[in-house]
């Protein structure tokens, strides 16, 4: 298990030089496809998911619109590359057993996402807690968050109202028990 964790946490480490060489959502998308993440860019439909089969062109050509983290192992520290995201609307973060309460907070805080992100789901990812789901009251433009199988997320409704204060116009599904 600490092999993996080890193995896990070089896969997140955020290269800057890299991010200035291919740009935010080159880089990104690397990051995103070596953890076992899925990206899909803007005005395609296709789902990429082969690293060596990144498509190539001139800075900026393709743009991350949608990212699926299913079974991924990106954590922490490598949501640094979503900083130069501009175009993404939607993310799944699905069995991440990596992700926490701090990488939400991470992802509110991302000034790109604030105005981007539109819909967000988040699935079976045991570490997130109340206090995480909270912290995404900064996503401003959120239209629609899915919330499924949670554990650490005890107070429901207390949460649920809390962010929905926070975001008159969000749209809610929850399947938690």
């Amino acid at each position: 298990r600490s092999f993996w964790g080890w193995l896990n946490a070089v896969f997140n480490k955020v290269d800057h030089e890299r991010i200035r060489a291919v740009g935010p959502d080159r880089a990104a998308s690397e990051w995103l496809l070596r953890c076992g993440a899925l990206v899909r860019y803007q005005g395609y439909q296709r789902w990429q998911q082969d690293y060596n089969g990144l498509p190539t062109g001139p800075l900026g050509k393709y743009r991350i619109e949608a990212i699926d983290a299913t079974d991924a192992c990106i954590m922490y520290r490598g949501f640094e590359y979503l900083d130069g995201l501009e175009h993404v609307t939607e993310i799944k973060l699905q069995k991440c057993m990596y992700i926490q309460d701090e990488c939400l907070q991470r992802l509110s805080d991302t000034k790109n996402l604030q105005k981007s992100l539109l819909q967000l789901k988040i699935i079976s990812c045991g570490n997130v807690t109340d206090k995480g789901i909270i912290a995404l009251h900064k996503l401003m433009n959120l239209e629609y968050l899915y919330l499924s199988d949670l554990p650490g997320v005890r107070k429901k409704e207390s949460t649920v109202q809390m962010l929905q204060q926070a975001l008159p116009n969000l749209e809610l599904e929850l399947d938690l028990e």
